[in-house]
């Protein structure tokens, strides 16, 4: 049992008198219970999961890397981002099946582009469905990435690429983002 014991003072040659009991105060009550909150916080407590994205990546071996890739250009939609703006376009970027004019904000614009797009591409003849390309500058924040990824599996589109610019004319365009 725990106790919490007080000395009387002594003091030199005065009359002694009857001594006073120190006062006890038992502690085992504030024990227990102390234990039994820490027991109850640890049980009910539940600790943070790791969320993480599911992104495939594809195997890097010796024959695939030299070997192209050809996707039907009617399922293909490509996204440029900026930095908190982008761009897009439909099919092959030489000759467009259709294409913003102006970047937008990805805040406000990218969930009615990327609607538009998946009704656009849904209805074209002998199309599955829709790819996209995502295509981020070196200006790009990695929030418009993460949004632009929570968009398109709003949509339920479970196809689609991150990649790198690669066309001239697509790196002026990303300029003219900026």
């Amino acid at each position: 049992m725990a106790e919490l014991n007080q000395k009387t003072r002594e003091s030199g040659k005065k009359k002694i008198r009857s001594r006073k009991m120190a006062p006890k105060v038992d502690l085992t009550a504030m024990v227990d219970l102390a234990f039994l909150l820490i027991t109850f916080f640890m049980l009910t407590t539940t600790l943070n999961k790791p969320a993480a994205m599911d992104i495939a990546m594809p195997d890097k071996t010796k024959d695939d890397v030299d070997s192209p890739v050809f996707i039907d250009e009617n399922r293909t939609a490509t996204l440029i981002l900026g930095d908190g703006k982008f761009m897009w376009y439909h099919g092959d970027f030489k000759k467009p099946i259709a294409s913003s004019e102006k970047p937008a904000d990805i805040e406000k614009t990218l969930a009615q582009v990327v609607a538009q797009l998946k009704g656009k591409i849904s209805t074209m003849p002998n199309t599955k469905d829709m790819i996209v390309l995502i295509k981020p500058s070196k200006e790009a924040r990695t929030k418009d990435v993460i949004r632009t990824i929570d968009e398109l599996k709003h949509q339920n589109i479970s196809r689609y690429v991150i990649g790198k610019t690669q066309d001239e004319e697509e790196k002026q365009l990303l300029a003219s983002i900026q």
